[in-house]
């Protein structure tokens, strides 16, 4: 793909595409649009979400009213209660959350806010954002169905400016008013077969969808457009294997649209023997990484390769925060290719996410060398890699999944 084509791409994408919403469907019609203009058929699969409209959001502390964000899918609520900061997730620190609306560094993880439930918190603020960053934005985060479990505690977001604030003033009070409309939506994975001699299959993922604020051309237009690369090198040229692209929605909303993939074709995974996976290529800045959820034979052979091809290259045996997990977790070998870049070049997640962190000749050299390497998987005799899950990834998904708590 053209240096032109790419930021064709990235210029008709920049908008935001939160998962469910219309804009990611518009998305979703975009790219199979883009795949028909390769003389290539792709489909749109829907899935049920979760959706929410914040009605009314408010957050007063010590009769000052704070900007915030309500939680989606976190309930209504009108309370007052005193405020506590919660500095550390020792049971002593917990134990003071009782009755209390509770302001917690970084975001609500599954395990924080099963332990601030149990131990009777009333409601919780988090914040985001960059006490350096001029913007006062707010992300619009949403208390996802496999946290909350029907255990609900209503949360708004504020930006990191405002909790600084709070703590430095030493904020006594807080009044917290949500009203919500809840219902459930439709988001879509795009699905493209390319068959081949066998019926096992390789599965390219990457997702198109984004947060909030983002316009998500790294996070992650960058690694749909790799897999438009990719899938239009293999319609012109031969692979003993099957091939399926899909480029999943709602992964920013808990790697929903891989998830429902895996639920409604399961019975097909039993041909898939391999997952390879791109989130977030191409960047100006930033290391070149491949993070298998494997048997550790990948990693060395990825390191070779690179090496073979003067490609440096960061291979590590780990579960990556992206669309391959769900397919680990059904015990399908899996690599996920990233260029990763210092937070201070390039971050995600925010108003920043722009086609101005990308580098067109850095995505094509980074699809280069993923397309070298699924060549070799794709015409395979034999696919090389263990169609087996090592202990060491069976836990290391537990925990990621949160089915085991990380005792570290």
């Amino acid at each position: 793909m053209e240096n032109q084509k790419i930021m064709e791409i990235l210029q008709d994408t920049a908008y935001i595409r939160t998962g469910g919403s219309p804009e990611e469907l518009r998305c979703a019609n975009y790219l199979a649009e883009r795949c028909a203009e390769l003389g290539l058929e792709a489909k749109l699969e829907s899935f049920s979400v979760p959706m929410s409209a914040i009605r009314e959001a408010k957050l007063v502390v010590d009769g000052k009213e704070i900007p915030c964000k309500g939680y989606l899918c976190s309930g209504d609520a009108d309370l007052e209660a005193p405020l506590y900061y919660l500095t550390s997730g020792d049971a002593y620190s917990l134990r003071q959350a009782k009755g209390k609306i509770v302001l917690a560094d970084g975001g609500m993880g599954y395990w924080l806010y099963h332990d601030l439930y149990d131990n009777g918190c009333l409601g919780f603020i988090t914040y985001d954002g960059n006490v350096r960053f001029q913007d006062r934005d707010m992300d619009q985060k949403e208390l996802r169905s496999y946290v909350h479990q029907g255990k609900r505690i209503p949360g708004v977001n504020i930006n990191a400016k405002d909790a600084v604030e709070l703590v430095n003033g030493g904020a006594a009070t807080a009044h917290i008013l949500l009203k919500q409309e809840e219902s459930e939506g439709q988001s879509h994975n795009v699905i493209l077969d390319l068959p081949g001699e066998s019926e096992d299959t390789i599965v390219f993922t990457a997702h198109y969808d984004s947060t909030s604020l983002s316009q998500g051309a790294y996070d992650n237009m960058s690694g749909s457009i790799g897999l438009l690369a990719i899938a239009e090198h293999f319609a012109k040229n031969p692979h003993r294997y099957s091939l399926r692209f899909i480029w999943c929605g709602s992964e920013e909303r808990g790697l929903l649209g891989a998830k429902a993939y895996c639920t409604a074709h399961e019975e097909e995974l039993k041909n898939v023997v391999l997952n390879i996976n791109l989130d977030m290529i191409g960047c100006i800045m930033g290391k070149f990484i491949a993070c298998c959820t494997s048997e550790e034979k990948l990693v060395h052979y990825l390191q070779y390769m690179a090496m073979e091809q003067g490609r440096p290259i960061k291979a590590y045996q780990d579960v990556y925060s992206s669309d391959s997990t769900p397919f680990a977790d059904k015990g399908i070998p899996a690599v996920s290719f990233a260029r990763l870049a210092p937070p201070n070049t390039a971050t995600i997640h925010n108003r920043y996410d722009t086609l101005d962190v990308m580098k067109p000749e850095h995505l094509r050299e980074d699809v280069n060398f993923i397309l070298a390497f699924a060549e070799r998987m794709a015409n395979a005799a034999h696919c090389p890699v263990a169609k087996e899950m090592p202990q060491n990834m069976k836990d290391k998904l537990d925990i990621y999944l949160f089915r085991k708590r990380d005792k570290k």
